[in-house]
């Protein structure tokens, strides 16, 4: 999924702050009240509504279209102004990547083998412009998923019957017995083309959003959208500020789905550069910093205003990418002997340290389905990386017979960035290889290295979830239907295609229908096999350190979309 400022979706236990050592010092977990507690001694506190919420970020976060947009930024605001049918609940821990009712009655009824899924929707929910929602509205904004092209309509949404057809013709998009509306038993049934484990998973991410049937089917850019969350946009200018207000017409029919929030207003200020947000929220001028905070500010953080960070870990990787089908890396033995030589701790060092960061080992993160602990490739053995082996990595490329090819290393050109991919650098030229690095800019870094035309043999990229299955990790990035030759959108970067591994990974997906339990083995399984293949070298799963002003309360943490921004206290 996606980064903070994603260029590729997406959510982790409530972890407040475990004592982690920083520089000699530690931080300390600081909530004013546990979420738990909060909710468990009386549910909404309205002693604790009102007031402006100040948020601030280096940059807007683009278009404010929900069915378009898709950075975290706004993800994370969506979950506060838009609804589907289902969403995932808000939360912290574990319960945060449980899908529930939103604006069905509740969960559908699945019937034909898995393919059609048939939904209730509520009565008497208003959009924020005052409209009823009704199951018109359902149907017409899947039609406006592929009208608007959906980032993702061609790989989510296609499996809708219909949905091939609206891929070829978007503007004339109807989905005819796709999605089907009765609106005197107040139901929408979808039909599928096959059965699809993941199909609520989709429907509970802010693509699923419920929008008017009027709205244009074409992305809306800096005009708000009409949704039925607690709040609506009510202003957004990308050079300056976005303003949410409270949705006058809402009224909490799910604590799970959709809660009542606490501020007034949620505002977000663009244009500050990252070191003075910081300096703002430590003076109380903002509440909270969308932005990651420089590591040269975290000891600073951790000493003086410990109560007022948050940490946790992030379900997502940072990874090298090598091309399976070009030299040097077309050889298996090169792969694993990256995975050898590369020292995990020094790439975590580069990133910021151990409060930001933890060595990996698997495509799979831990704490997410189907990650079993295991680590095939660190001195000595275990279940967890301890120390590269450059001795057995020298060994391997000397086996290859590949020795002395040269590699070009391709990175964004930020400073972490760099600086990692210098190291990746140095590694390679220490096991045999010619290696120079080539730093380019982040906003057309990533669609650089998925282009097959621009021959990249490796690269230093990222991955975070869009939503809480393996697929999305292990299909996604390694599959031989997510690798598209010349195109700038083949999220397979190494180019990897194992046709007995894309087998199981069928296999595990169908398994998902009728035992998750089996299906997460099986996947577990195919991490390892991944990994024996070694298209990729992980190198570590990033943490999120969220800081927050000294007038704020009630933190609470998404696996799914991370900090609920509306459910602060700031009073």
């Amino acid at each position: 999924m996606f980064p903070r400022s994603r260029s590729a979706s997406r959510k982790l236990a409530l972890a407040s702050l475990a004592t982690m050592s920083l520089g000699g010092f530690s931080l300390a977990q600081a909530s004013s009240a546990s979420p738990a507690v909060a909710k468990a001694s009386g549910g909404y506190q309205s002693q604790h509504a009102g007031g402006t919420l100040h948020l601030v970020a280096q940059t807007a976060g683009g278009t404010l279209d929900p069915q378009v947009n898709y950075t975290l930024q706004y993800w994370q605001l969506y979950q506060a102004t838009y609804d589907g049918l289902v969403s995932f609940q808000k939360s912290g821990g574990a319960a945060s990547f449980d899908v529930v009712p939103d604006l069905a009655t509740a969960m559908p009824k699945v019937t034909d083998g898995g393919k059609t899924y048939t939904f209730t929707l509520r009565k008497g929910v208003k959009f924020s412009n005052g409209k009823t929602v009704t199951v018109a509205d359902v149907v017409a904004s899947f039609q406006r998923l592929f009208k608007v092209s959906n980032p993702n309509a061609g790989s989510w949404y296609n499996v809708i019957v219909g949905g091939n057809a609206c891929l070829k013709t978007p503007a004339t998009c109807t989905l005819k017995g796709g999605v089907v509306a009765d609106a005197a038993k107040n139901t929408v049934t979808f039909h599928l083309t096959s059965p699809d484990a993941e199909f609520l998973d989709q429907l509970a991410v802010p693509f699923g959003s419920i929008v008017p049937a009027g709205t244009p089917g074409k992305d809306q850019g800096t005009t708000p959208v009409p949704g039925t969350g607690a709040y609506y946009f009510k202003s957004y200018d990308p050079n300056h500020a976005l303003v949410m207000a409270r949705n006058p017409f809402f009224k909490q029919w799910s604590l799970a789905a959709q809660p009542q929030g606490y501020p007034n207003e949620i505002e977000m200020t663009f244009g500050l550069p990252v070191e003075s947000e910081v300096t703002a929220v430590e003076n109380g001028q903002a509440d909270w910093l969308f932005d990651p905070p420089p590591p040269d500010r975290l000891t600073e953080l951790s000493t003086k205003y410990a109560s007022q960070v948050h940490v946790n870990p992030l379900t997502a990787f940072f990874y090298l990418a090598m091309n399976t089908n070009l030299k040097p890396f077309n050889n298996v033995l090169v792969r694993q002997a990256v995975n050898w030589a590369v020292n995990r701790q020094s790439a975590v060092n580069l990133y910021g340290g151990s409060v930001l960061a933890q060595p990996a080992c698997t495509v799979l993160p831990a704490g997410f389905p189907g990650h079993v602990n295991f680590c095939d490739y660190t001195k000595g053995g275990g279940s967890t990386w301890k120390a590269p082996d450059l001795a057995k990595a020298k060994a391997l490329v000397k086996q290859s017979g590949l020795a002395g090819t040269p590699v070009a290393i391709v990175t964004q050109n930020d400073t972490v960035n760099e600086s990692i991919g210098q190291y990746v650098q140095t590694v390679l030229n220490q096991i045999g290889f010619k290696a120079t690095l080539k730093p380019l800019s982040a906003n057309i870094q990533f669609t650089y290295i998925q282009n097959t035309k621009n021959h990249v043999q490796i690269s230093l990229t990222q991955w975070y979830q869009d939503y809480p299955a393996a697929s999305d990790f292990l299909k996604v990035l390694l599959s031989c239907s997510s690798f598209h030759p010349g195109s700038d959108n083949s999220i397979n970067i190494a180019g990897f295609c194992d046709k007995s591994i894309d087998a199981q990974m069928n296999t595990a997906e169908t398994l998902e229908l009728t035992n998750v339990k089996k299906a997460n083995a099986l996947w577990g399984t195919i991490d390892k096999e991944m990994m024996a293949k070694a298209p990729l070298a992980p190198l570590f799963n990033p943490k999120l350190v969220d800081f927050v002003s000294k007038r704020v309360g009630h933190y609470e943490f998404s696996r799914q979309f991370y900090m609920l921004v509306d459910q602060l206290w700031v009073k």
